[in-house]
This record gives structure tokens, C-alpha cells and sequence, in this order.
């Protein structure tokens, strides 16, 4: 008789936040190397020609089941299948001899390797979709892709998870997922965010069999296999006090967020990408803190009628409530072919955000002309990132004014929206009061990572990226202290702002306005009722 495993603990990294419990069942990758002889070069095309076909229809398929975001995902598969430059190396191996999975693999095994070397989230995410596009293009031509059959309530365990395995599972009827590898940034957690399944990543070479009883905490990363039962009962209490925050949290979405000693509280939302409004009530929220708008620049510049269409939608869905729109926040983590600097060797301080569109300023002004547009539609404000001395907020805000009498001389509607500014380095936030702006967005991702000198998804030092470090409060406070003395309001727009346990201490520096991940407003909006605003006398009304 086999004795009963004992329990073990694991710690791997948040990626989607939630409780899991469930049965451990290993998801293998499928059949990918190459088998069999090799045929002539047309049997071979043909057999690539027809895995090809099969992938389209099964990305097609899985696209037309998905949301916005999945299907964004998927698509990017879908243009790889009809990309010449991808295909057209594979078809001239095969023809020179190679068999179809070898030409296949190689030549995507190259592309890979080259988004892997940049380094970076997002050219590390379109290499885990490209790996995505390989191995299911090679399982169909070695005969086919077959369906997961997996019990109820179980945890997927996996080496990493393709965003087109994740959107062919059935999350209704699973607990949630733990990964050896993979990343919080990943397509595949970007996803379970979105679609609330508690996921863990990088959990390393852990000791999980098939069939143990796992119990994750997704919120902290961890994970505990054959929990006994003492554990088991406090990892219940635990999901369950959880699900009452949830429960309590849901019912202050849509009611005005005051601390516990009386004081008003703003509590605004993020938007990355404008289809996220369609799911969106502005009920719950104050208005719009920050708008990302670097999805507009995916495919190359767009012109200024797109961009106004984009931005007038935003301010009609916000029913006269503020909306901030940040202009393009390119370069760092976030390249754009055509637009940003290739090969700096250190692209985080390099030419980005602002100091690339005082680079382009044709593409910029085309963007400012088309916000000036929208702000006479409703309260836009313009928000500009990274800004680093008080002569780069100044030359964009001749460049708006510019651009507005421009407008003005074709005779069309133009409004000079209010012209605000991204605290997001040290040198901003230690002197922030000498900067013409009209508002402050505190942006802690960027801030904490250039004051402590670490990269924010750096591999063991999350103790250095949590924001309660002294230097990083001292920063936020100095620039909330600035706003206060110049009469403007201070946001912070960072992920600070979206975990409840900052809010008591974001309070203390004297901030009052949040802009939070959609997701995160009840919560925030919850622990700000639970939290005093220090110093601050309780108003009324």
C-alpha cells in the first residue's frame, strides 16, 4: 500500500489573482517534432499547404468564440499564416529538399530567437505566440490537435500555456492554473486576468503528480499540494473571507468613494484599449485618469481622423466626466516598428515617450490635432509621458497651441484641452513645481522602477518593486505637495493605485485621486472607506 503523500509548498509569481482548488492534471504539449520519411518536394508542400489550412480554421474558429481581447490575440496568428516573409523561406527549403516540419520549425525557431533576444514583454509575448503558431501547425501535420478531456474543477498544470490552448479550454468548468515556466505578462495571463481564472507562473521544477489535490492562492503565489487537512480548512477560510470581500467590494462599484473620516475621494479608471468602454459602466468611476493610446500606433502611424474617432467615443462614453488621454507612450517595453529607436542599448533610457514624439513631430502634431478636436466635445485633458525638464512640457505646449490655431485657420472645431504631465522619474517628482503643468499623473510602475534602479519584472527582487519603499513615498509625497502648492489636482495612475493595501499610506502622502484598474474600483473604493485621510478635515456633502 502507497503511503499518502505528504503536503508541499510552492511559490511561484502572481499572474491572475483568485483562489484554486482541484485536482492537479498535467497538460503535455502534443506531438511537434517531425516524423516519417521524407516524401518528395510536392507531397511535402502539399502537407504544409494543408496544415496551414487546418490552423487557419481551427484560429478562425477559436476567434469566433472569443472575446475582444482573444480574438486580437488569435488574429495576430492568423496574419503570421499569411505573411510572405514567413512562409515563402519554408516553401523554398521544401523545395530545395527539406521536409515540411523541418523547413517549418527552423524557420520559426529562427523568428523566435530573434523577439526572444530583444528582452522585453512585449516582444517575449509575440514570441510565445509565434511558439503558438509552431507547434500547432506541426501537431496538424502530424495528425491534428485533439481536445483536452479534463475533469471538473480540476488545476491545469502546464510548462507554459499558448494563448490559443487557454482560449480552447473550458474555464467554466476548471479551478484555475499553475505554471512551470511562463510569465505574468504573457498573452496566456493576460487572458486569465481577464476572464478571472486564478493563475500562478513560474513555479520552477515543482514536485506535482498528477491527480494531487492542489490548493492555490493566486493572489500571493502560492501553491500547496496534498494540503492536510489543518491546511486545507484555513485555505478555505481564507477563499472564503475573500469571496466576501468580492461580495462587499461589488456593492461600493457604483457609490462615491469617501475615506472612513468623511473625506471625498476621487477614484477615476485606466483605460488600455478603447473596446474595453464597451464593457464599462462610467457609474462606477469619477471619470478617466489615464488613456493609453499606443494600440491606436500597432499597425504603423494612424491618421488624425482614426485617432479623433477613437478619442470623441471616449469622451461621449464618459457622460461629461474628465477624461485623460496620454499621448504616445512608445520606446522602453514598448517598441514600435517604424517609429521607435532600433538597437539603443538601453531603450528604458533612451528615447521614449515624450522625447520620441518631439522626435516625430509629424506623426505628434497629427495627435494633438486630432485631441484638440475632441476637447471641444467634452473635459479632455491631454496627459504627456515621461518628462524629465520643464522645457519639453513647455514645447509641447506650444506645439498644441499651434496646433489648435491651425485648426481654427482651416475652420475646423477646436478646443485647447488642459495640458498635463506624467511624474514617472525622480527628477519630475523633486521638481515638480516648476513645471507648467496643468495636472500631475503620478506613474508608480515607472517611478519605482527608475528610483530603485530595478526592472519591474525583475526575478527575485519583487521586494524592491513593492512602491512602500521610503524614497518612492518621499517622491509621491513631494509631488502631491507641488500640485497642493500650484492648485492643480495629483493623480497616480500606476499600479500603486489598483492594490488596497497602498491606499492607507497613498492617503497619508495627501493624494486624493486614484485611477485604478477597471477590476480594481470596488476594492479600492472599499479600502478607502476603511482608511483616514490624515490631516485632512472632513467635509461635508
Amino acid at each position: 500500500m502507497t503511503a499518502p503523500k505528504a503536503e508541499r509548498r510552492f511559490a511561484g509569481r502572481p499572474a491572475a489573482p483568485g483562489f484554486g482548488l482541484g485536482p492537479a492534471v498535467r497538460l503535455e504539449s502534443g506531438p511537434v517534432d517531425a516524423v516519417g520519411e521524407a516524401a518528395s518536394p510536392e507531397e511535402e508542400r502539399g502537407r504544409f499547404d494543408a496544415a496551414l489550412a487546418a490552423s487557419a480554421e481551427q484560429l478562425s474558429l477559436l476567434s469566433d468564440d472569443a472575446d475582444v481581447l482573444g480574438a486580437e490575440i488569435l488574429e495576430f496568428q492568423l496574419a503570421l499564416i499569411e505573411d510572405d516573409e514567413l512562409i515563402d523561406p519554408v516553401c523554398e527549403a521544401i523545395a530545395d529538399g527539406a521536409t515540411a516540419a523541418a523547413a517549418w520549425r527552423a524557420r520559426l525557431d529562427e523568428e523566435i530567437a530573434d523577439y526572444r533576444a530583444a528582452e522585453d514583454d512585449y516582444m517575449a509575448a509575440r514570441a510565445s505566440d509565434l511558439s503558438d503558431l509552431r507547434d500547432r501547425v506541426l501537431a496538424n501535420m502530424n495528425g491534428g490537435i485533439e481536445a483536452a478531456d479534463l475533469p471538473d474543477g480540476a488545476v491545469i498544470v502546464a510548462e507554459d500555456l499558448t494563448p490559443s490552448t487557454f482560449l480552447s479550454l473550458d474555464w467554466k468548468r476548471l479551478s484555475g492554473a499553475v505554471l512551470l515556466a511562463g510569465s505574468s505578462t504573457s498573452h496566456a495571463a493576460i487572458l486569465a486576468r481577464s476572464r478571472g481564472v486564478p493563475m500562478v507562473v513560474d513555479l520552477g521544477d515543482a514536485d506535482i503528480d498528477e491527480g494531487d489535490l492542489l490548493a492555490v492562492d493566486a493572489a500571493t503565489g502560492a501553491v500547496i499540494a496534498a494540503p492536510t487537512p489543518g491546511t486545507l480548512a484555513d485555505f478555505n477560510a481564507r477563499r472564503t473571507a475573500d469571496e466576501e470581500l468580492n461580495a462587499r467590494a461589488a456593492e461600493r462599484m457604483a457609490r462615491p468613494a469617501r475615506t472612513g473620516d468623511g473625506v471625498p475621494i476621487r477614484v477615476l479608471v485606466n483605460v488600455n484599449e478603447i473596446t474595453e468602454i464597451d464593457r464599462l459602466s462610467p457609474q462606477i468611476c469619477d471619470g478617466v485618469g489615464l488613456t493609453r493610446t499606443e494600440f491606436l500606433f500597432s499597425e504603423g502611424a494612424p491618421s488624425e481622423q482614426r485617432q479623433y474617432e477613437v478619442y470623441r467615443r471616449l469622451v461621449a462614453w464618459a457622460e461629461g466626466r474628465p477624461v485623460a488621454i496620454r499621448t504616445l507612450d512608445a520606446g522602453g517595453d514598448k517598441p514600435l516598428p517604424g517609429i521607435t529607436v532600433d538597437g539603443e542599448s538601453n531603450p528604458f533610457l533612451g528615447v521614449r515617450g515624450v522625447r520620441l514624439s518631439l522626435k516625430h513631430r509629424e506623426v505628434f502634431v497629427s495627435q494633438l490635432r486630432a485631441l484638440a478636436r475632441a476637447a471641444s466635445l467634452g473635459p479632455l485633458k491631454v496627459m504627456v509621458p515621461m518628462v524629465s525638464v520643464p522645457e519639453e512640457l513647455t514645447t509641447v505646449r506650444q506645439l498644441l497651441r499651434e496646433a489648435v490655431a491651425a485648426l481654427h485657420a482651416e475652420g475646423v472645431t477646436a478646443r485647447e484641452p488642459a495640458l498635463g504631465m506624467m511624474v514617472e522619474v525622480p527628477a519630475a517628482a523633486l521638481t515638480a513645481e516648476d513645471f507648467a503643468a496643468d495636472f500631475y499623473s503620478i506613474g508608480s510602475n515607472d517611478l519605482i522602477q527608475y528610483t530603485m534602479a530595478v526592472a519591474r519584472d525583475a526575478a527575485g527582487l519583487g521586494h524592491l518593486t513593492a512602491g512602500d519603499n521610503p524614497a518612492v513615498m518621499e517622491l509621491i509625497r513631494r509631488t502631491v505637495a507641488a500640485g497642493r502648492a500650484r492648485g492643480v489636482e495629483v493623480s497616480l495612475c500606476g499600479d500603486m493605485a489598483s492594490k488596497p493595501e497602498h491606499v492607507a499610506p497613498l492617503l497619508a502622502a495627501g493624494l486624493t485621486t486614484f485611477s485604478v484598474a477597471p477590476t480594481a474600483v470596488g476594492r479600492i473604493k472599499l479600502a478607502i472607506s476603511e482608511a483616514r485621510a490624515p490631516g485632512r478635515e472632513a467635509r461635508a456633502g
